[in-house]
């Protein structure tokens, strides 16, 4: 018998027969898993409670012998924190923690890969959420770009892009990766606020400060720009990203 223990964090819970659940969890140290919990569902359960979206746990799973098939079986959990049950007082909260959720399962496609850094970003972006630092929008967006760099799609906000001339520019360009300068702009480029470059360069940065000084007509156009680059390198939107209210 195999036996591990790590921190997770559930993402998303499935009905498996009359009592059980499949769990698919973001862990820290063997990257996005999908586990069976057993008996879940019960009344009785010890830590079915505990397993609901958005809630943070030290969970110890059970690994099929090796040439065994067969998925992870929970075997114990104890809660760290249970943001989910604070997030889902507020619907505009919720429907971001389901936009990150969406994100963090498309930016780590391979399940058994390590990403330490991403457990740590997503971790850290659930908490501001629950705790309502800043404001809800502009965690998602920050979430959305320091994944995004995570993952390898760092956008350049400073230089050009594509000759790396000191910015700042005024042209953004999806397949281009970012800022470009006048002379590679192509037709595609969208041009882009000084204001609006700000704030992605706080967002990106961590400059709460500045980003939350940002008035909200820069912030839609930056929130748009950040969907549109995740929808060019994931090749395809998020869906739960249209119920996000926009204030």
């Amino acid at each position: 018998m195999s036996l591990s223990r790590d921190q997770a964090i559930v993402l998303r819970t499935l009905k498996l027969g009359e009592a059980d659940r499949i769990i698919t969890l973001l862990t820290k140290e063997h990257g996005r898993i999908r586990a069976v919990a057993k008996g879940v569902r019960r009344t009785k359960s010890k830590f079915g409670a505990r397993l609901e979206p958005g809630s943070m746990v030290e969970i110890q799973l059970y690994s099929p012998p090796a040439g065994k098939k067969g998925m992870e079986i929970v075997t114990q959990a104890e809660s760290i924190s249970n943001y989910g049950e604070e997030i889902a007082q507020d619907y505009q909260s919720w429907t971001v923690l389901h936009a990150m959720i969406e994100a963090v399962e498309k930016l780590t496609n391979n399940e058994y890969e390590k990403s330490v850094e991403q457990f740590n970003l997503f971790s850290n972006a659930l908490a501001a959420l629950a705790q309502k630092r800043y404001e809800t929008t502009l965690i998602l967006d920050a979430y959305l770009l320091r994944a995004l760099s995570l993952a390898g799609f760092a956008p350049a906000l400073k230089n050009c892009s594509v000759c790396e001339k000191p910015g700042p520019h005024k042209y953004f360009s999806l397949s281009g990766g970012g800022l470009i300068c006048g002379e590679c702009k192509t037709s595609a480029a969208a041009n882009v606020s000084l204001p609006t470059l700000e704030l992605l360069q706080s967002l990106i940065s961590g400059d709460w400060e500045i980003a939350m000084e940002i008035s909200p007509r820069y912030r839609t156009e930056g929130s748009g720009l950040i969907a549109a680059y995740l929808q060019w390198h994931l090749e395809h939107g998020l869906k739960t990203l249209s119920h996000v209210e926009r204030k």
